[in-house]
């Protein structure tokens, strides 16, 4: 059974005074017009009458709306529903019509004086005087109740929507992520492998750092934004291992504006960017190689830039990045997550490359976490 919008009586009892209202003025200056000279209008009973011709379909109305609940119109029963309804149509007319009748006799007959016309025609005529509008009032409370409960089914049926839709990203962004641990720990275990005979002691501390890097991994599992702070903590840990492996060859430097450590980013957004650049940007080098990250926030937007003094876009490095994991993963993770409103831009910077994610900035809550620049060199 359909739900069905009830309006509160204080709303109903104050539609009737409106209506009651505006019908006693229009009959007030109907009977004016129509008067015989020295012929009394008596007010009171106009307006009572009035408000009687509103306040009998009010009380109906509860009966009409279980009706419009009962028997709605868009179901495999139209023939049922046209027929329950017609009867109830005809129900409520005679309900409001005999009402109108006795608080008609009440004011104006009660004296036990009889209609000048005879009862059956008294009765005819009021019938034929009201039954039309009567109807129409039914058909009216009928067709409301029908419009707002199709505007609060398709509010839920939005709601679900995008509820759905919300898990789909979810479960999409999950899959993106636990293909990017596989890629990362694969990639970060070769690193280290080249270590393993040729230097044992930065092969060991980079085991260890792996193992912190790991756990923070796995502690922040099922978090798909984290704040731009946690994210740089993260990218440290990974740096550090870089850093054991190429050592005095590379030069890490993180710069971000203390404005944007609390703003909103996808988890390991930074990550790939920064791999790529070392593996495909420098690690092929002699020496002197540096990765600049630096991140703000400008006009509701964060932007992340991670840049290196390597090779640029070379056809080496382009078709590295179109079919390298990490990068696809990154991009189809800022697709779930921003669709259009975001921006992932390479650019050569003729001796480097720059790699430029903006997204909206958005806070998250990072109470009594406080806010530092980083720098580290």
């Amino acid at each position: 059974m359909r739900k069905v919008w009830t309006p509160p009586w204080a709303w109903v009892c104050g539609a009737v005074m409106v209506l009651g209202l505006f019908s006693f003025l229009q009959a007030y200056r109907q009977t004016q017009i129509n008067a015989r000279p020295g012929m009394t209008i008596m007010a009171g009973k106009l307006l009572i009458l009035n408000l009687a011709l509103w306040s009998i379909p009010a009380l109906l109305m509860p009966a009409v709306v279980w009706a419009a609940r009962r028997f709605p119109f868009d179901t495999g029963h139209k023939l049922r529903a046209v027929l329950a309804h017609a009867v109830g149509a005809l129900t409520f007319a005679s309900t409001h019509i005999l009402g109108l009748i006795a608080v008609r006799f009440l004011l104006y007959e009660a004296g036990g004086k009889s209609p000048v016309v005879p009862w059956t025609r008294y009765f005819q005529n009021r019938i034929f005087e009201q039954l039309d509008a009567s109807l129409m009032i039914y058909a009216v409370i009928v067709g409301v109740s029908h419009a707002i409960a199709y505007y609060h089914e398709s509010q839920e049926r939005k709601l679900r929507a995008a509820q759905l839709e919300t898990r789909l990203v979810e479960a999409r962004l999950k899959t993106l992520e636990a293909e990017l641990h596989p890629h990362f720990l694969f990639n970060t275990l070769h690193a280290i492998s080249t270590l393993v005979h040729r230097d044992p002691e930065s092969a060991d501390r980079m085991i260890s750092r792996l193992s912190d890097l790991l756990r923070i991994t796995f502690d922040r599992t099922g978090e798909p934004k984290v704040s731009l702070k946690e994210e740089i903590d993260f990218l440290q840990k990974y740096l550090d291992i870089e850093q054991t492996r190429f050592q005095d060859r590379l030069t890490v430097s993180v710069t971000v504006d203390p404005d944007a450590l609390d703003g909103e980013v996808p988890r390991m957004i930074l990550q790939p960017i920064v791999e790529n650049a070392i593996k495909h940007g420098i690690a092929g080098r002699n020496g002197g190689d540096s990765v600049h990250i630096t991140a703000g926030c400008e006009n509701g937007r964060l932007w992340m830039q991670v840049r290196d003094n390597g090779g640029g876009l070379q056809v080496r490095t382009l078709k590295a990045l179109r079919t390298g994991v990490g990068l696809s993963n990154t991009r189809a993770r800022l697709d779930c997550l921003y669709g259009r409103h975001y921006r992932l831009e390479f650019t050569d910077k003729h001796g480097g490359l720059s790699v430029l994610i903006e997204i909206p900035f958005q806070r998250v809550n990072v109470a009594g976490q406080p806010a530092a620049a980083f720098r580290v060199a």
